[in-house]
């Protein structure tokens, strides 16, 4: 194996992943899986981890799978238990897990405002307080938060998300200095419009397809795999020098 391959590999290293159970999170437990780690699979959906970790397996991986809703303090709490117990110190955090509700603002109920900061925003903080502590003292750490391109631009009825997603920038920069003596990295990946199963619908209308995709300088919908590539290398040793920025893979949505 050359040096430069050798530096992209993750053996050895614990990942955990939220919102693990598909789309883009499936996508980077499969990219991280190839390149040598252990995954903690972690979302609400038993089910379907399941299958992720089936997928995993079938390929020569390793991963468990752990049932929590990482909105809520005492279930992170009791995943860092678990997974402490399972597969010992987690090297690797990704925080995936988040929702968006798209209404005007002045629509929204209290609960259902909540309900966003504390999936997008709340959740990162409770994962990093229980998990950053497994980092410290080994010299080395990466911590990727899915941001997105609304953290950069915006639309109607995205107040809830925009603002949930542009405070991680925030978090982003600063436990990237908190964490830079330690040989931890943070980082976010904003995506742009992907495949995933939330966007099925569009993608199958070939009308309003064709119009989304006039939109897209690259003219195509992204790849999950991509994201799965780019998080794996932001996790690599040939990416630490990479910390506190966000980067964006948006196929050229926020250029325009």
């Amino acid at each position: 194996m050359s040096n430069e391959a050798a530096g992209l590999r993750l053996d050895g290293k614990i990942a955990l992943i939220t919102g693990a159970s598909k789309g883009l999170g499936k996508a980077m437990a499969l990219s991280l899986s190839e390149a040598g780690a252990t995954i903690a699979l972690v979302s609400r959906d038993e089910q379907k981890l399941a299958a992720v970790k089936s997928e995993i397996e079938h390929s020569a991986g390793r991963a468990a799978v752990f049932v929590a809703d990482v909105r809520y303090e005492e279930q992170v709490q009791r995943l860092e238990s678990e997974v402490s117990d399972r597969l010992g110190k987690v090297q690797i955090l990704i925080n995936n897990a988040g929702i968006n509700l798209r209404k005007n603002l002045i629509d929204f109920t209290f609960e259902e405002w909540r309900s966003v900061m504390d999936s997008n925003l709340t959740s990162v903080f409770l994962m990093c307080r229980s998990f950053v502590p497994h980092m410290k003292g080994s010299g080395y750490g990466r911590i990727l938060n899915m941001t997105s391109i609304m953290s950069h631009i915006s639309l109607p009825g995205r107040s809830a998300y925009s603002s949930s997603k542009t405070a991680l920038l925030g978090l982003i920069r600063a436990l990237a200095l908190e964490l830079a003596p330690e040989g931890i990295t943070v980082n976010g990946i904003s995506p742009g419009p992907f495949g995933t199963e939330m966007n099925a619908p569009l993608m199958q209308n070939p009308e309003l397809n064709a119009q989304f995709l006039a939109n897209l300088p690259v003219g195509r919908w992204g790849k999950v795999e991509e994201i799965g590539t780019l998080a794996r290398y932001l996790c690599s040793d040939a990416a630490g020098f990479i910390t506190g920025t966000d980067i964006l893979i948006d196929g050229g949505w926020c250029a325009r």
